[in-house]
């Protein structure tokens, strides 16, 4: 049985295709379109799911959209009527008249396009939190399991406790929209200069080189918050409701200073705002957690939604240890609502019992988005006259190893891209983690981002323990954690006060053996390498530790700022050749830039 899950028309549109519960294909339309968080009805991620399946779109047996539009209207046509908001109806008006259409005819334009949807003609719909639940737990290594979804807002739900067991799925408490803990964070997004839906983690990043101050403000104005977890917002501080201006005068009033403007300077007043928001939504994610815990016979907890791409919140969760395992989808924002409304239809409606592997999850490492051969790359390089040297597989690794021990920066191209929003090895920025100014040139002059922003480790899942306390896989980039005591620095500027306000030289300080990893709290984001799922990359570190002593690198998204992460090697390339890139690794062949013919934009198709 093949079934096409789809997500559109809010941010981060995507398609997968399951054969009865089997992954087949998961990518996000941005990956082709190169339009970052790319809205569209994902066609190209539909014509790539339909060729990686190799069947068409007349003969799937069920297309799922990952909400249900109708219960969407209900929410828009309620909060229409709510008195407390700002005189901006026509603004209301007009916009939950076009978002809802589309998403209520997104069967015509796909059959406009494809001609029959399906055997049955038709798109069944899931509600966006079963969207979420169903993507966190099927894929799931767990039997049964606690579900917990936090995001901005689905239809009405914000957030949800479940509880998953073989293939069942049961909500037990929801609180809904306008209390939403993902649009409080996105509303702090938007005061601190950052994009509302794509600008979250920048705002996370910053939150430790701040304090705590403003906690207590947050708390006494902003949100109530239960001892369970459960909260409420205080609208009289917000826009939400009916502008795209999330907060108003009053919430500027409440911090005594305004927005701050994209791209200016990072005082202390925004990370010190940035420290108390993220501090207030761990406190949350922790009772709500807790709460489960105790109403959920499980030791385990499963995670989605967009809140739970918060890493620096699920690092201090696992440190509370309400459960012994803890498994987040890699792709827990709207784009896997795709995968969990394919699965939450499979189960729903049609499995009986659910495979189970106790030592992994399903989703096949989330390396599932298209493939490019050695005779495809070749031909490409070879068509445009690019410059380029072939390995063995075996030599490959090895020089790539040598170049990124020599100081190297090094785009790595290899096997199915990565759902979701991490670079995990396949489309991924590699360097050595033990230069003290590695980050700041990769920020600089590859990302062309913000200075503050960290970088991950990628390190051999059995190594992982040698540098940083965990005692588990994270093989998604998920958890924050801190670096070992024995491998910490001594730093001279202990504040950016002692660093006589020089954000830079307060942050590019060596903390600790691995210094380009270790953010200034001395924590890391990091991804554990297993040889199962990515056999290639664990080989170039296992390579690397053999050369250097250190079984981890650098691994941050091929991609400058403001671009998705490449998809064909022709983006690689183009990528490559206009950043401060040392080397591109397509599979098998290498290019160095020192050899490459820097007049490319006229020639390369």
């Amino acid at each position: 049985m093949y079934i096409l899950g789809i997500s559109a028309y809010y941010h981060d549109s995507a398609a997968v295709i399951i054969k009865n519960d089997e992954i087949i294909a998961a990518v996000q339309e941005e990956r082709f379109s190169r339009k970052k968080n790319d809205s569209s009805i994902p066609i190209n991620a539909i014509n790539y799911c339909l060729f990686e399946a190799n069947v068409i779109m007349e003969n799937l047996d069920v297309v799922v959209y990952y909400e249900n539009p109708v219960m969407k209207l209900d929410r828009w046509l309620a909060t229409l009527t709510i008195d407390d908001v700002s005189n901006n109806k026509k603004y209301k008006y007009n916009k939950f008249i076009n978002d809802i259409s589309k998403k209520m005819h997104l069967i015509d334009e796909l059959r406009e396009y494809y001609g029959k949807i399906g055997k049955k003609d038709i798109i069944y719909t899931v509600p966006h939190h079963y969207s979420h639940a169903a993507s966190a737990f099927f894929p799931s290594p767990f039997r049964e399991a606690a579900v917990l979804i936090v995001d901005g807002v689905g239809e009405w739900s914000t957030t949800t406790l479940w509880s998953g067991n073989e293939n069942k799925l049961k909500m037990y408490k929801e609180l809904k929209f306008p209390n939403s803990l993902g649009l409080l964070y996105s509303a702090f997004t938007y005061f601190c200069g950052f994009k509302v839906n794509s600008g979250e983690y920048k705002l996370m990043g910053l939150a430790p080189y701040g304090k705590e101050v403003y906690v207590d403000v947050i708390k006494n104005n902003l949100i109530n918050i239960c001892d369970d977890g459960s909260f409420s917002i205080n609208l009289k501080y917000f826009n939400y409701l009916d502008s795209e201006i999330m907060i108003n005068t009053d919430f500027i009033n409440l911090f005594g200073i305004y927005p701050r403007k994209p791209e200016s300077e990072l005082t202390e007043e925004y990370m010190n705002i940035a420290a108390s928001i993220q501090k207030v939504t761990e406190e949350i994610i922790i009772k709500l957690a807790k709460k489960l815990s105790k109403n959920i016979n499980s030791k385990n907890l499963v995670m989605a939604g967009g809140v739970a791409l918060n890493c620096s919140a699920n690092g201090k969760l696992l440190l509370k240890k309400y459960f012994s395992n803890i498994w987040i989808q890699p792709a827990s924002g709207d784009a896997g609502g795709a995968l969990g409304a394919a699965l939450g239809y499979y189960y729903q409606r049609v499995a009986g019992k659910r495979k189970l592997n106790d030592k992994y999850d399903f989703m096949s490492g989330s390396y599932l988005g298209p493939k490019y051969t050695n005779n495809e790359i070749i031909n490409y390089l070879k068509f445009n006259n690019i410059l380029f040297h072939e390995y063995s597989s075996k030599d490959c690794i090895k020089e790539v190893v040598k170049l990124m021990s020599e100081g190297n920066i090094i785009g790595y191209f290899n096997g199915r891209m990565e759902y979701g929003p991490r670079s995990l090895g396949a489309r991924s920025i590699l360097a050595d983690p033990r230069s003290v100014n590695m980050q700041e040139k990769i920020n600089r002059r590859i990302k062309f981002r913000e200075s503050f922003r960290p970088f991950a480790p990628a390190v051999l899942e059995e190594d992982a323990c040698k540098y940083f306390n965990i005692n588990m896989k994270s093989p998604y980039m998920l958890f924050t954690v801190e670096i070992l005591n024995s491998r910490k620095s001594n730093i001279v500027f202990e504040t950016i006060e002692k660093a006589g306000g020089d954000l830079l030289n307060y942050l590019h300080q060596s903390r600790s053996d691995i210094p380009s990893v270790t953010h200034v709290d001395y924590t890391s984001r990091v991804q554990t390498v297993s040889k199962e799922t990515n056999p290639y990359f664990y080989e170039i570190l296992n390579q690397f530790k053999i050369l250097t002593g250190y079984s981890l690198c650098i691994n941050t998204s091929f991609n400058v700022r403001g671009e998705p992460i490449v998809c064909t090697p022709e983006d690689a390339y183009r990528c490559f050749m206009k950043t401060d890139m040392d080397i591109l690794v397509l599979e098998n062949f290498i290019l160095y830039k020192n050899q490459q013919n820097y007049n490319f934009n006229e020639k390369v198709k």
